[in-house]
């Protein structure tokens, strides 16, 4: 990484932004970097980027390696945070990027399960269970971790760092009620999450027989640690293959909560609140038509 993005990176450090939202900055500089010193023969730096050379790395993107326009905008968008800074810091006099617009594009639903998915996924969890219980009686207690994490992220719509990050001591759990206290939401705010019947239960069932630790989720071979996020998306895409879906993730564990909850009446403000949403426009995604709305729609129209 070239001096001036390893500057950028030490200004985004002290933004209090999350680790992916800066590892996905440096990312798309990076690329910016590259096309940038093949294109005009030198390395990039803040002073040489020019209106003209945004304007045709916009074009680039769109024309040549063909980016959907949420690409072209994120990357449009950390060219903007890096300009922003250096004239701040009064490294350039007027910012390249000032006039140039991003891509308008009509607004698409996140991705989630639909009510078949889901019936498909606990089944595939149940199956799993039982056959571990069976024949693997060492791995059980691994496999009912995995089983009440992914019914957790399903009934609770936790972020992958909030949940991984939970400590026993942010759980508050009866047969009748129940809670989670969320201490690193994003942007360090907290909030409390209520735990319906499903993620009691699921709850329940692995505090039961989990190792001792201060973490709710851990690593049960070896020495007991918080889980990882790429240990906790492999969980998922295991059950994913199991129960014949195409995707899996816990930002699609986290939209099917949220999508679930609107389809039951439930407020945009109250869905926000649950989510963590610092604006009510980040919820409203829940209510556009989805893929398959979209796939039906035109569907009808053949059967007319």
């Amino acid at each position: 990484m070239n001096k001036l993005l390893t500057n950028f990176q030490h200004h985004l450090d002290e933004q209090d932004l999350s680790t992916l939202t800066v590892k996905g900055y440096l990312s798309d500089l990076g690329h910016f970097e590259r096309w940038f010193e093949r294109i005009n023969s030198e390395s990039l730096k803040v002073q040489r980027i020019t209106p003209t050379d945004i304007k045709n790395y916009k074009q680039f993107l769109l024309n040549i390696e063909r980016r959907k326009a949420g690409t072209v905008n994120r990357r449009l968008a950390a060219l903007a945070a890096l300009c922003k800074w250096a004239r701040q810091t009064k490294q350039i006099t007027s910012d390249p990027t000032e006039n140039i617009k991003g891509i308008a594009s009509v607004a698409r639903s996140p991705k989630w399960l639909d009510k078949h998915e889901q019936h498909a996924l606990k089944r595939a969890i149940e199956n799993d269970l039982e056959l571990a219980k069976k024949n693997y009686p060492k791995r059980w207690i691994t496999r009912r971790r995995d089983a009440s994490l992914t019914l957790f992220l399903l009934h609770t719509g936790l972020r992958l760092s909030e949940a991984i990050g939970l400590r026993m001591t942010d759980l508050e759990l009866s047969e009748r009620k129940g809670s989670i206290s969320v201490q690193n939401g994003k942007g360090n705010k907290q909030r409390n999450v209520p735990l319906n019947t499903d993620a009691r239960k699921a709850l329940q069932e692995w505090i039961a027989v989990r190792p001792g630790c201060e973490h709710l989720w851990m690593t049960v071979e070896g020495e007991h640690e918080s889980l990882s996020g790429r240990t906790v998306q492999r969980i998922l895409q295991r059950y994913a293959k199991a129960a014949n879906i195409k995707e899996l993730t816990p930002h699609i564990c986290r939209h099917t909560f949220a999508k679930n909850l609107v389809d039951s009446g439930v407020g945009l403000e109250k869905v926000a609140a649950l989510l963590g949403h610092s604006s009510l426009n980040t919820t409203r995604i829940y209510i556009a038509p989805s893929e398959r709305d979209l796939e039906l729609a035109v569907e009808h129209l053949s059967e007319g």
